[in-house]
């Protein structure tokens, strides 16, 4: 049995009148990558700086690398690596300088060798001397990557990590990510993008400041319950208004050119997608996306909120 990274109960956190962080419970083990999917102020990053000691909750239990995640924030802190949304590095600083600085912060030894081995490792030794404010957003994703894991620390954490940054290097980025996972380092991502969720070994969606589900991308799937249907044909996508307020459809959304209609009764479906059944439109069921299933989940959240 693998060793839990984090375990923690019935987590809450609240700024003034605003409950930010719901009774969320999570357990993770070691090695494995957790993606936290939810659209912007739903808790997330509250969530991962609650775990790191960064934020004092205001109830909850359990541990975090195997110390007390309440008592012993600061311990935590010293195993953890925090890549923030925004780049937070000094831009009128060189590579090396600034990963020179994090290692002195850290009190590290053998700081040149180190600093060097990093940046062989993320592919910056050839721009060490370059101004880190000259970077791309994709090289200077690169270099944050780099000074969260210079210590090599046992818990990653990375809020929003790719906002911006084009597919290459967004690529390029989980491929390290999943090879510092291999090496046995738990790695908790907020993100909002569906196919970055779907690299993750488990993902969690916050709605709310609740986590409302838990689970891989093929369970999540699965356990969805959702029918889907995909219609093709000039025009569908823009029909997808229409098929969204026809009963039996939970969900109607334009994918490109085409249109993915979700429901969870098949009967009720199909009946509601009679009248769209002619030439010049195709259907055939498909598998239910992620984003389906996403969609779904908020508007049973949303609709839960405002009857309960």
């Amino acid at each position: 049995m693998n060793e839990r990274a984090i375990d923690v109960r019935g987590l809450n956190k609240s700024f003034g009148d605003r409950h930010v962080v719901r009774d969320v419970s999570i357990a993770v083990d070691a090695g494995r990558i957790t993606g936290f999917l939810g659209p912007n102020g739903s808790g997330k990053t509250t969530t991962l700086r609650l775990l790191c000691g960064l934020l004092t909750p205001d109830s909850g239990e359990g541990t975090v690398l195997g110390l007390d995640f309440r008592a012993r924030g600061d311990a935590i802190k010293r195993q953890t690596g925090y890549m923030t949304q925004k780049f937070s590095l000094y831009e009128d600083m060189t590579l090396e300088e600034n990963l020179a600085f994090v290692a002195r912060v850290h009190g590290l030894d053998q700081r040149r060798e180190r600093v060097e081995d990093t940046l062989h490792r993320l592919g910056l030794f050839d721009r060490r001397n370059q101004l880190a404010g000259a970077l791309s957003g994709g090289w200077k994703q690169r270099l944050a990557l780099a000074a969260a894991t210079l210590h090599e620390p046992r818990l990653l954490l990375l809020d929003e990590p790719t906002a911006g940054v084009d597919p290459k290097a967004r690529r390029e980025f989980w491929d390290e990510i999943h090879t510092l996972a291999a090496g046995g380092l738990t790695v908790l991502v907020s993100t909002h993008y569906m196919d970055e969720a779907e690299r993750c070994h488990d993902i969690g969606y916050i709605l709310y400041g609740r986590l409302i589900a838990r689970g891989t991308a093929d369970a999540l799937i699965r356990d969805s319950g959702l029918v889907t249907f995909l219609g093709e044909g000039p025009g569908i996508d823009r029909a997808a208004h229409l098929l969204a307020q026809a009963d039996g459809v939970l969900s109607a959304s334009a994918f490109g050119a085409a249109v993915h209609v979700s429901g969870l009764k098949r009967e009720a479906l199909e009946a509601a997608l009679i009248p769209w059944r002619k030439e010049p439109y195709r259907w055939s069921e498909v598998t239910p996306s992620l984003e389906d299933v996403f969609i779904q989940l908020m508007g049973r959240e949303r609709d839960e909120r405002y009857t309960s």
